[in-house]
């Protein structure tokens, strides 16, 4: 009686974590959404592109700071919090960018910072109210919405006027910050929902030594690698498709759909590796770096391009099953120090630092080097993410 409670819970938790997701994520793809309504409106590429590097600036660094915050304060009122505010931002932006462009882009920049205030308290919630099989299952579970969240983007961008999808996000993001409260303070009261259950043990040390006893150096180096293939790597996959393979403009857009439509798959994948192996972790990570070492090999050595592409998209699916470990898995495992919330928001951080940064060593890579060389080097990171995870004698 007690499992089936715990896993009805499980449910409870992960259906409103998930939902709540999503209005995240359909409000992150809003701006890729209508960028060709912007751009037919008089706005530049120059200016639409610096919006969304002032955003992922501002996310990466509410990550760091709210992750931190979220170990504190509960998670109700920051993720209730964080969903309101970052409407609100959202309703300000198409308004204001009419008036002053540096000003919007600083409104839009501050929609990321609030939205920052999710995902570290959510995966603190989940593993502090749900066993450990059900922590990774609930939060597979907002990681397919934050897959889901792009083509409601483009569906809702498909039928309204730009201005109108601002709106529509902002009521998504309201109704879900008001509903996320009003349905935790509901958990609370029946006991589905509590804080702080879990603190790290006296005589364990601070808070950086606990973490390096957990193997925070090597996931934060996972979190370095996966965060270069599954941000920057797909945003590039559809040049490399067009200018390294030939194919047209149409066709890579065709193309580019459905490998993403297969890379968002990854995550089931991944745990349907990890539960074969009987849930352990290392040994998934392992395989999952080995087999896309394995498969940019594969992609750099053939030349026809079907299956080179075929090769490119199980290579970054393998990487993000290992991303799907770090998230899924190693996030959730944390719930014993007490700063779940600090740790993923850290781990988040230097994930979109490195992909920032490698974006522009790509571009610039691409005109020295080629995508051939490049390629190596992507397999070559997948090479690393082989040697860390490789176990250690003791």
């Amino acid at each position: 009686m007690n499992k089936n409670k715990n896993v009805i819970n499980a449910v409870y938790i992960g259906v409103l974590c998930s939902v709540s997701y999503l209005a995240v994520y359909f409000a992150r793809n809003i701006l890729s959404v209508v960028t060709p309504q912007m751009l037919e409106a008089g706005y530049s590429e120059s200016y639409i592109g610096t919006v969304s590097s002032v955003y992922f600036i501002f996310y990466a660094v509410g990550q760091l700071i709210n992750g931190a915050i979220g170990d504190k304060i509960k998670a109700k009122y920051m993720i209730s919090l964080g969903l309101i505010l970052a409407g609100i931002s959202n309703l300000i932006f198409p308004y204001m960018v009419a008036v002053n462009e540096n000003t919007a882009m600083i409104v839009y920049g501050m929609t990321g910072y609030f939205l920052a205030m999710i995902y570290g308290p959510m995966t603190k919630i989940v593993a502090e109210n749900t066993e450990p099989v059900y922590a990774t299952r609930c939060s597979l579970g907002y990681t397919i919405a934050s897959f889901l969240g792009s083509p409601l983007a483009g569906v809702v961008g498909a039928a309204m006027i730009w201005q109108s999808v601002f709106m529509t996000g902002t009521g998504a993001l309201l109704v879900m910050g008001t509903l996320f409260f009003v349905i935790c303070s509901v958990f609370e009261r029946k006991g589905i929902v509590k804080y702080n259950q879990y603190d790290r043990k006296k005589g364990e040390g601070g808070g950086i030594k606990i973490l390096i006893k957990y193997r925070i150096i090597r996931f934060t180096l996972i979190s370095i690698i996966t965060g270069v293939i599954r941000t920057t790597v797909v945003f590039w996959l559809p040049t490399y498709i067009s200018q390294h393979l030939g194919f047209s403009a149409d066709d890579s857009a065709l193309i580019f759909t459905v490998a993403t439509f297969v890379i968002s798959l990854s995550a089931f994948v991944a745990v349907f590796i990890y539960e074969r192996l009987g849930r352990d972790m290392d040994l998934t990570l392992l395989i999952s770096f080995v087999a896309s070492t394995v498969f940019f090999a594969l992609t750099y050595f053939i030349g026809q391009p079907m299956v080179n592409i075929i090769m490119l998209v199980l290579a970054i699916v393998a990487a993000d099953s290992a991303a799907t470990m770090l998230w899924s898995r190693y996030c959730p495992s944390l719930r014993d120090t007490g700063m779940v919330s600090g740790a993923t928001g850290f781990l988040d951080f230097v994930s979109y630092i490195a992909a920032a940064i490698s974006s522009t060593v790509f571009a610039n890579a691409v005109s020295e080097v080629g995508w051939g060389n490049l390629i190596l080097i992507w397999a070559a990171l997948m090479l690393f993410g082989v040697i860390i995870t490789i176990p250690k004698r003791k």
